[in-house]
């Protein structure tokens, strides 16, 4: 069982820090950790690489979180993309 992220890019939005990856599920993996590189994590959203329509990704986490390590829970094998906003 393997979860994998990484920070593909990153930026501003007005104020705020944005940083943006993939994450990937293997071997029968239902989510993981995903570093954000930032200190402060106000939102993060998920779009999925699905061929056919599963279950939503879940934060398991309290918003806002101080830390860059945001814990996911997908469907098993799941893949997609993320955005985290925050400081």
């Amino acid at each position: 069982m393997a979860f994998t992220s990484t920070i593909t890019d990153r930026g501003m939005m007005s104020r705020a820090r944005v940083t943006w990856g993939t994450f990937t599920n293997n071997g029968s993996s239902v989510g993981g950790d995903i570093n954000t590189g930032l200190e402060i994590v106000e939102h993060i959203t998920f779009t999925t690489n699905a061929s056919a329509v599963g279950n939503a990704v879940v934060v398991d986490e309290t918003l806002p979180k101080k830390g860059n390590a945001i814990t996911i829970v997908t469907d098993a094998d799941e893949t997609g993309t993320w955005m985290a906003f925050g400081r």
